[in-house]
C-alpha cells in the first residue's frame, strides 16, 4: 500500500512537471525535456556498459548538443543542414576514446552512439510535436495526446492484466506481462484517442484512432526494449530518480520508442 502511494505521488508529480513545462512554453518544454536527456544518457551507459563506465564529459557534451540539434531543425528554429553535425560529433567521441586511461574500450564507444541514438535523438523529436500539425504552441494536441495515450496504454495494461492475465506475452523479458494485459491497453488507448478527436479536428477521428493503435503497439516494444536493457546488466530499475518508478528510462521507454513512429505518421499524413 505505501509503494502504490508513493507511486502514485510520483506519478502525478512528474506529469505536473512535464505537462505544466508543455503548456508553459515550448522553451520551458525544452528545457524540462534536456535534463531528463541528460539523466537518461547517464542511465543508459551505466546499464549498457554494467555500470564500468559512467559516461564521460564529451559524451554528454554531444549528446545534449545532439538533443538541442534535433529538436531545434525539426521545429524549424534552426537550418536543417546544421543535423550534419551529428556526424563530427559521432567521430569526436572516437577519438576521446583512444585517449581514455588506462585502457580505450570500443565497447565504451558502442555505448556512447547507441545511447546518443536511443535516448538523445527521440528527445529531441518530442519538441517537433508543437508544430507538426497544429502550427502553433497554444494548446499542442499532439504532443499532448503522445504522452497520455503512453500513459493510458501503461495503466490500463497493467490494470487489465492484474485483473484477468493469464497468458504470458514475453515471459523470458517481463514475466507480468500477459496478452490480457496489452490487449486492454491497447484497447483503452485507442479508446482515449477517440476521446482526443472530440476536442480537436487537427486530426479526423480515423487519424485519431490509428495514432492510438501506432502508440499502443509501439510502447509495449518500448518497454520489452527498457526490460532487455535492464536485464542485460542485471538491474531491476534503470536509476532511482522517480521513487516508486525507477530512472527516466523507466519513465520514458515507450514514449522514447513511440515518438519517433508517431512523429512519421503525423509528417505523413
Amino acid at each position: 500500500m505505501k509503494e502504490l502511494y508513493i507511486r502514485s505521488i510520483t506519478g502525478a508529480l512528474f506529469a505536473v512537471l512535464v505537462l505544466g513545462a508543455m503548456f508553459w512554453s515550448f522553451w520551458a518544454f525544452f528545457g524540462v525535456i534536456g535534463v531528463f536527456t541528460a539523466v537518461g544518457l547517464s542511465e543508459f551507459i551505466r546499464l549498457f556498459t554494467s555500470g564500468k563506465n559512467k559516461g564521460s564529459l564529451i559524451y554528454y557534451f554531444v549528446g545534449i548538443v545532439i538533443y538541442g540539434l534535433t529538436a531545434l531543425t525539426l521545429t524549424y528554429k534552426i537550418d536543417i543542414s546544421t543535423l550534419l553535425l551529428i556526424i563530427p560529433g559521432m567521430f569526436l567521441l572516437l577519438a576521446a576514446e583512444l585517449y581514455k586511461k588506462p585502457n580505450p574500450d570500443w565497447q565504451n564507444i558502442g555505448g556512447y552512439f547507441t545511447g546518443i541514438f536511443y535516448v538523445a535523438v527521440p528527445f529531441g523529436m518530442m519538441n517537433a510535436f508543437f508544430f507538426i500539425k497544429s502550427g502553433s504552441t497554444a494548446v499542442p494536441w499532439e504532443l499532448l495526446a503522445l504522452f497520455i495515450l503512453v500513459w493510458t496504454n501503461d495503466v490500463f495494461a497493467y490494470l487489465t492484466g492484474s485483473l484477468i492475465g493469464k497468458h504470458k506475452l514475453f515471459e523470458s523479458l517481463s514475466p507480468k506481462k500477459t496478452w490480457e494485459g496489452t490487449l486492454g491497453g491497447v484497447a483503452f488507448t485507442v479508446l482515449f484517442s477517440w476521446l482526443f478527436s472530440l476536442f480537436t479536428d487537427s486530426l479526423t477521428i480515423w487519424q485519431w484512432l490509428i495514432m492510438g493503435l501506432i502508440i499502443s503497439v509501439a510502447a509495449n516494444f518500448g518497454d520489452l526494449g527498457e526490460s532487455l536493457l535492464k536485464r542485460n546488466a542485471g538491474v531491476k530499475d534503470s536509476g532511482k530518480i522517480f521513487p516508486g518508478h525507477g530512472g527516466v528510462l523507466d519513465r520514458f521507454d515507450a514514449m522514447i520508442f513511440a515518438t519517433p513512429f508517431v512523429y512519421y505518421y503525423l509528417f505523413l499524413i
